[in-house]
């Protein structure tokens, strides 16, 4: 009963501060003209969003880090070391976007950071990353549950981090392409998580992880309220990049990697399709969708925004349904 309180308290509480703070940050990015550029190849029914205040994803992020202050000021949750690698995740993907959004802006088209830039500052927080994941005393396991295969690769786990953090913030960036769809899997896969990772109990920090997880997704519910069509805000590369390596750091700490295939099925469905666009074209000229990633598919068969958001909403819940009963029930 006791988790069920907090994670209701944290939930609530992440969704008033950040629709407080979404209602003050949001005419301010107005006014310093913060706007969305839009890809050409988009269709007509794009074009409305053009002017789109972005970097919504600070909406989320600085009122879940505020709320984590406050809790840890009043003795609510403890700093451990695993703790600090999710928020050590979280903020400096956010960093990252933050730059790459910047960018972005600034040069009035959809180039930021470059790809090299990029790899090497993912690079080195993966490497900070297994720093600190080692000095938690968590062993370099190549850990498979559903085959109970747990083999040590050692150094090499620091190159398995880097690649579940480079897949998993580049699918959620990738996804973000229409309103209230990152959003919305995001949350969905944030309280599958959360769920999870409170029943991880050898996990050193395990409830103060959790009620993290339940605290962005309240924020990440009153981001929603600003970001379901029409949107008001878009959540950027500051927020998605954010995210997504957050979701990736949670399945790397509670060994659950795999598993977030499947949470984030979606996610996986919109990278790889672009992927066999990508290399489909390259071998014939010719694409193998009308559009990727696939919701421009749907787009482009005539499906409305709304229909094609809630039908990926429905497939993301699912999959974390069945996630659920795998990870904690079975």
């Amino acid at each position: 009963m006791l988790i069920l309180v907090k994670t209701t308290f944290a939930i609530m509480i992440g969704f008033i501060t950040s629709c407080i703070f979404a209602a003050l940050i949001i005419p301010l990015l107005k006014k310093l003209k913060i706007k969305q550029n839009l890809s050409i190849y988009l269709s007509e029914k794009h074009k409305n969003k053009i002017g789109t205040p972005t970097m919504g994803g600070l909406i989320f992020i600085i009122p879940t880090l505020i709320n984590m202050l406050i809790f840890y000021f009043f003795n609510k949750i403890d700093l451990s070391y695993n703790l600090l690698i999710v928020i050590f995740i979280f903020i400096f993907y956010a960093m990252i976007g933050f730059i790459d959004d910047y960018l972005i802006i600034k040069k009035h088209n959809n180039l930021g950071l470059s790809e090299t830039s990029k790899l090497i500052l993912q690079t080195i927080i993966a490497i900070i990353f297994f720093y600190l994941f080692l000095k938690a005393s968590n062993e370099p396991l190549l850990w498979i549950h559903a085959l109970n295969i747990k083999y040590d690769i050692g150094f090499l786990y620091g190159l398995f981090i880097l690649l579940v953090l480079l897949s998993s913030s580049n699918a959620v960036n990738i996804t973000d392409g229409l309103d209230g769809l990152a959003g919305g899997l995001s949350l969905i896969a944030f309280f599958t998580f959360g769920i999870i990772t409170f029943m991880t109990g050898w996990l050193d920090g395990y409830e103060d992880i959790a009620i993290f997880c339940f605290l962005l997704v309240g924020s990440l519910l009153g981001f929603l309220v600003f970001n379901v069509k029409p949107a008001k805000v878009f959540m950027g590369d500051t927020g998605s990049l954010c995210l997504g390596a957050t979701l990736g750091t949670l399945a790397i700490l509670t060994r659950h990697e795999i598993l977030l295939i499947l949470i984030g099925s979606v996610f996986v469905i919109e990278t790889t399709t672009c992927l066999i666009q990508r290399y489909y074209y390259r071998l014939t000229k010719k694409r193998f969708f009308l559009m990727t990633p696939i919701h421009h598919t749907f787009e482009k068969l005539g499906w409305e925004e709304s229909d094609i958001v809630k039908l990926f909403w429905i497939i993301g819940l699912l999959s974390s349904m069945l996630a659920l009963i795998y990870g904690v029930w079975l």
